[in-house]
């Protein structure tokens, strides 16, 4: 190939290294890479939590059944809330764009307008997160319980209304016939869980004893999620099977640890234990960046109230600000999808 020279650019076309290559600022390149390391990070947790979940497949929650309670109207709406969640950070991402548009044709009211908009999606989403955390620590009026052959089940139905607790046995706080009308469902749950219930009998944490005066659950339904010498994973126990008689056995049988409610980063109601810890750091660590970005947005806006970036002739901030945005709208889709779609 020695006939053929090698073409020689001139300095004019030649990149000297002083300007951009790509026609964008160095502000932007930078955010970009941040972005893209940023996405290898979730990527890797989504990965691991992917192979996680394929070890417990027949175990592993799922998700219209877990959230499936929206605020002051309880139980019975599977992934509503999560949804509107999910459509207020999008409708968040649409508002941001219009605030870069703004920006573009330097509309300060504009910018201003769409980006309080913004911050206002943020907010929400980061509120219902944490509602939705409480709800999943706090777990279901009926719990997780170990069934007489060692199989753990989790339990659906109607949770019959607990009125009151009538002390059969003084202790340091209550006295003989006082009917205790408060916080029932939580010294239920803890003395439930503590092996404090034997024969419909409830040890109070003052060390009193009274009769439980609940009305009976309807339409028990037993899961099994850790098989057992009798009952096998993902097995159903209807109310005609004796789901009913095999959960109260569990209840009243005065054993502690035999019911589970909720879930922490050691145990956890609603399958196996690493599925709570997925959920606890994967969501926490979205819902993170998701108040980081709302933080950013207020000091960018404040900028823009102050006609900082008026006087500078562009609103490159909130464009970048907008990319951070962006990127923590889309992290959330693939979110979504893996802990409450697939």
């Amino acid at each position: 190939m020695a006939g053929h020279a090698s073409k020689q650019i001139d300095s004019k076309t030649l990149w000297g290294g002083k300007i951009s290559p790509f026609s964008t600022s160095y502000g932007k390149l930078m955010m970009w890479f941040f972005l893209v390391s940023d996405a290898l990070t979730f990527g890797g947790l989504l990965i691991a939590y992917g192979f996680t979940r394929h070890a417990f497949q027949d175990a592993w929650p799922i998700g219209e059944e877990t959230f499936n309670s929206l605020p002051f109207l309880g139980h019975g709406f599977p992934l509503i809330y999560v949804a509107l969640m999910t459509f207020i950070l999008i409708v968040s991402s649409v508002t941001m764009v219009l605030a870069v548009e703004a920006g573009h044709r330097m509309d300060k009211k504009g910018v201003i307008k769409w980006m309080i908009a913004t911050i206002i999606g943020g907010f929400f989403f980061v509120g219902s997160q944490a509602w939705e955390w409480a709800h999943f620590i706090h777990g279901s009026e009926f719990g997780k319980v170990e069934l007489a052959d060692g199989s753990q089940a989790i339990v659906k139905g109607h949770f019959g209304e607990i009125s009151s607790f009538t002390v059969i046995t003084a202790g340091d706080h209550h006295k003989v016939g006082e009917k205790i009308t408060e916080d029932l469902l939580h010294e239920y749950q803890h003395a439930a869980s503590e092996g404090h219930i034997l024969n419909n009998i409830i040890t109070l944490h003052d060390g009193s004893t009274a009769q439980i005066n609940k009305e009976a659950n309807e339409h028990m339904e037993l899961i099994i999620k850790v098989a057992g010498a009798e009952h096998k994973l993902n097995e159903h126990i209807e109310e005609k099977d004796g789901a009913s008689k095999m959960y109260e056995e569990v209840i009243n049988s005065g054993v502690s640890n035999r019911v589970v409610y909720g879930a922490n980063l050691e145990q956890n109601e609603y399958g196996p234990q690493q599925y709570g810890q997925f959920f606890f750091f994967i969501t926490g660590f979205h819902g993170f960046h998701v108040f980081s970005g709302v933080i950013i947005n207020i000091i960018i806006l404040m900028g823009v109230i102050g006609g900082v970036y008026h006087k500078r002739g562009h609103y490159e901030m909130v464009e970048k600000t907008g990319l951070y945005w962006h990127f923590v709208d889309l992290v959330w889709v693939f979110v979504f999808t893996f802990f409450y779609l697939v």
